[in-house]
């Protein structure tokens, strides 16, 4: 297997945007001469991760990752660095020779995480085999086509068969796979005498995948109804798999999603790949419970709006109810409902009617939040009593009083003036007053001025632990960025027999820095980053290129040059003699105390004489 050659990463490099790559998993917006969004990495509210198109590097302001486009691809998808490369040239389709691509194909044979997603993979393989090139998986087959999927569905998903008899231990063990790998896999459920047994049996197979595209669990459908089975079984969760944060589909939706502006969340994984099916591709669902805050956050960071399209039945405007509630409490997303007729779930409605049909539903079909309220808190109520109208405008009044647009508001106001023949203008009066209450209620719980703040964001994994820079570090760090982005800095330096950095990591980079000069003309902060291989100095390189700098003086560089070579040694000399006093006064040695003295005295004296050249 060849080694890619560096010309070759900066053929895919050069070819390549990295906002372009970053812009699929994050929804960037223009701020200044940057573009900012929502850390991929963290939970936050307010964006701190920008991307800086000419310099190519991305960097977050709050956990502090950085890096480059091949960088940002192996934190997030926790790939390969060769893997990165590949995945970046397929995006901006730079050809690839094949041996390239075979050093990056397979997991590394040390991590965990990737020998477990192998084992996901193999298991939706056969799953999926089973079911198109087998007797055994027929029933199962006929079953997704007489539901009006076609091959080249049930193809795209990798949908499978899990059939009876125990098929997937004897298939791992062949392969000698590793027994505690299985045990943690989820794929099998383990007796007290340590044996496995497969997990799913006569089940039609949803692989589930992770954002990254790879296989994490499974969900399988009972093909025959059995009263002690439930319907849809689960993996367990694992070291890939968590529930509330995976969302089925994400990873191929995303595109779609990113071209319609919009996403559109379903109840269930049949409905998404009905409306896929159907020509609507920016769909995705949650994993058969509630939606999460992890799950929103995520589609947060890829675009502003959200449709929420669940089953017409009772249980699916419930569901939807909540999901607005949660939505409205921990998201800024413009919110719409698509409303089925007949209680209908998008697959039922594909199948009664078609998937043209269906697919107009999904495009024209909407209501906003209140319309949504506004119909289903009419449900199992009559209208007809006073009380009962009384009631329910006691109900719908606190959300009108959240409604931000005027003429929607007026609209709504309209609608229930005619509806119940009341006077505009007492609802309105009625509107106002829940709105002060609703402000006086806010004032009530706010904190006391002298209280501890609630902190506005979520708590925060620091990646590089932020502290206060000294002097010296300061001047390090100015001239470390001046040496990479002038030569005429460089050429100084250089010129300097005896100069060198007195941190460690600074010196590293300036060596390593010595290096990539011998064979690149001019310095780019993304190639350079990769010609240094340990990630906390790649980390710090691009600290360097978030700071700003004004035009470069030469008595910028005196002044860097006089702390470094001049200030430094002395505040070194400075601590070791003030050390050795303490020990002398710990042993009472008068003498040794005196000369001490002496000596930090005439050293101070240097070290301000410094301070004024």
């Amino acid at each position: 297997m060849a080694k890619i050659p560096e010309d070759v990463i900066e053929t895919v490099r050069s070819a390549t945007n990295i906002a372009d790559v970053v812009g699929q998993y994050v929804q960037l917006k223009k701020s200044g001469k940057n573009l900012f969004g929502l850390c991929p990495f963290h939970e936050e509210r307010t964006p701190s991760f920008s991307v800086t198109e000419d310099k190519q590097i991305f960097h977050c302001f709050s956990c502090g990752r950085g890096g480059n486009v091949f960088k940002f691809l192996m934190e997030l998808e926790h790939v390969t660095f060769p893997e990165a490369v590949v995945k970046v040239a397929d995006f901006s389709h730079v050809d690839l020779a094949s041996e390239y691509r075979q050093d990056a194909a397979g997991p590394a044979v040390d991590s965990k995480t990737s020998q477990l997603i192998d084992l996901q993979e193999q298991a939706a393989k056969l799953y999926h085999h089973i079911l198109v090139n087998t007797e055994g998986g027929q029933p199962a087959l006929d079953y997704l086509h007489d539901r009006g999927l076609t091959d080249d569905t049930i193809e795209a998903y990798q949908l499978g068969f899990a059939p009876s008899q125990r098929l997937l231990k004897p298939f791992f063990d062949q392969r000698q796979s590793d027994y505690q790998l299985l045990r943690q896999s989820g794929l099998f459920i383990e007796n007290a005498e340590g044996e496995l047994r497969d997990r799913f049996s006569e089940r039609v197979m949803f692989p589930l995948r992770n954002a990254s595209g790879h296989v994490a669990a499974f969900s399988g459908r009972l093909l025959k109804k059995a009263d002690d089975q439930p319907k849809y079984l689960n993996s367990p969760e694992t070291q890939l798999f968590n529930k509330s944060r995976l969302l089925f589909n994400f990873d191929r939706a995303r595109s779609a999603i990113r071209a319609a502006g919009e996403v559109t969340l379903f109840e269930g994984y049949m409905d998404v790949i009905s409306a896929a099916q159907s020509g609507v591709e920016n769909g995705i669902a949650s994993m058969g419970t509630s939606l999460t805050t992890e799950q929103i956050y995520a589609i947060e960071r890829t675009t502003d709006k959200l449709n929420v399209c669940y089953d017409g039945d009772e249980p699916g405007q419930r569901a939807i109810a909540r999901a607005l509630d949660l939505l409205n409490q921990h998201s800024h997303l413009q919110l719409s409902v698509i409303q089925l007729p007949e209680g209908q779930d998008p697959d039922e409605y594909r199948q009664a009617h078609g998937e043209p049909a269906l697919k107009q539903m999904l495009t024209t079909a909407r209501e906003t939040p209140i319309q949504f309220h506004l119909r289903y808190l009419r449900r199992n109520r009559s209208l007809d009593t006073d009380s009962e109208r009384l009631d329910y405008l006691n109900q719908i009044m606190p959300m009108l009083a959240q409604v931000q647009e005027p003429v929607e508001l007026d609209l709504y106001l309209n609608q229930l003036a005619t509806e119940f023949k009341i006077d505009k203008s007492a609802l309105t009066a009625q509107l106002k007053q829940v709105q002060r209450d609703t402000a006086a209620k806010q004032e009530r719980s706010r904190p006391a001025t002298n209280a501890a703040p609630t902190p506005a964001e979520p708590p925060v994994t620091v990646y590089q632990q932020q502290r206060p820079l000294t002097r010296l570090e300061r001047a390090e760090r100015g001239l470390l960025y001046r040496l990479l982005h002038d030569r005429n800095v460089w050429a100084k330096i250089s010129s300097i027999a005896d100069f060198s950095f007195v941190h460690d990591d600074y010196q590293m980079i300036y060596t390593l820095a010595q290096g990539y000069f011998q064979t690149h003309q001019t310095y780019q902060t993304a190639q350079f980053t990769d010609f240094i291989q340990e990630d906390r100095l790649q980390q710090l390189v691009i600290d360097l290129e978030t700071a700003t700098y004004a035009a470069v003086t030469p008595r910028e560089i005196d002044d860097y040059l006089a702390v470094i070579m001049d200030e430094a040694p002395v505040d070194e000399q400075l601590r070791l003699k003030k050390n050795q006093l303490a020990e002398a006064s710990r042993l009472g040695d008068a003498a040794q105390q005196r000369q001490l003295v002496i000596e930090i005295v005439q050293l101070e004296q240097r070290r301000q004489a410094n301070k004024q050249l």
